[in-house]
């Protein structure tokens, strides 16, 4: 038991830190594809710069709007980011403590669930732009949430197990991004919808929206609510790593290595895209994935069951 405690604290720990760095290598990344220099007067080439921004946040006074309903303003930035963490326990490690059977049910329950802290936010900031921050955020999120789940029907019903572990470990001959490359670019473009990141990042659109649902958010709570998101991002491109471009089991420390390769491929990913592409229009986001992703999936998936159906029968 105690075994398993310090594992999740140390666990949180790392999450907390690669969050830190990651936002480093967000303004870097960005600075360079706009050709300027990002952050370099902190430290050696600005390395401790997510430290001095962490001190800078968590000193300064807490906000307390005058309108806003106290207790589920507070809480909604908690809540989020112990869902953020809640994710990480999916983390298909060698030196995993826990092993979730049902590991897909679990993801899709508590990324469910994620719609709840934006919604507290807007509401409870008792503020027109936090409300229809949320609003916005809430739409897209459970829109893109159906595709979602059915992308996760493929490599589930070709590997034949809920549990990530398993599905990693079935990729050792062949990724399944080959076997079905629309099906991951699918998911890709999802997960960036899901984590409402740039260029769908409506929920804080700033030209019409004064930064959205957490306008009224400084200091821990502003803090909380940045640490989710990024840690959000951090734990889809871990999936998106895992289904469709999972490890061998022949060498321990090699596959972990290669595999947080892959992981940090992909965060990067999402810093490419917000530096190479202007915001979508709100009506072009829900049209493609109604009109798009849910028709183009459910056939393939159709066409999958058909296909086994016949391999089997």
């Amino acid at each position: 038991m105690y075994l398993s405690i310090l594992s999740c604290v140390f666990t949180y720990i790392c999450i907390l830190l690669a969050v830190a760095f990651f936002t480093l290598l967000e303004r870097k990344g960005l600075s360079y594809i706009q050709i300027r220099k990002g952050p370099n007067k902190v430290g050696l080439m600005g390395l401790p710069q997510p430290l001095a921004d962490a001190a800078k946040l968590l000193t300064k006074e807490m906000a307390k709007p005058t309108m806003a309903n106290f207790s589920p303003y507070y809480i909604a930035p908690i809540f989020s980011f112990i869902l953020a963490l809640f994710l990480w326990q999916l983390y298909p490690s060698m030196y995993s403590l826990s092993y979730f059977k049902w590991g897909v049910l679990f993801f899709l329950c508590v990324s469910a669930l994620n719609v709840y802290g934006t919604l507290l936010a807007g509401w409870a900031s008792n503020s027109k732009y936090a409300l229809l921050g949320s609003l916005r955020a809430i739409a897209q999120t459970i829109s893109y949430e159906v595709s979602m789940a059915l992308v996760l029907l493929f490599p589930l019903f070709i590997v034949g197990t809920f549990s990530f572990i398993e599905m990693k470990d079935s990729q050792s001959l062949i990724w399944l991004a080959f076997l079905m490359l629309p099906i991951s670019f699918i998911w890709f473009v999802t997960c960036v919808a899901e984590t409402n990141r740039a260029p769908f990042d409506f929920a804080e659109g700033e030209s019409e929206l004064v930064s959205g649902f957490n306008i009224e958010y400084g200091s821990a709570g502003f803090a909380l609510i940045f640490l989710a998101e990024y840690a959000n991002i951090l734990v889809m491109s871990l999936f998106t790593a895992l289904l469709f471009f999972g490890g061998s089991k022949m060498f321990i420390f090699e596959s972990d290595i290669m595999f947080m390769l892959k992981v940090l491929f992909f965060a990067f990913l999402f810093i490419w895209v917000r530096g190479s592409y202007p915001r979508f229009r709100y009506d072009l986001l829900m049209s493609l994935t109604w009109k798009g992703f849910l028709p183009t999936s459910l056939s393939l998936l159709i066409l999958i069951l058909i296909l086994s159906y016949m391999i089997y029968f």
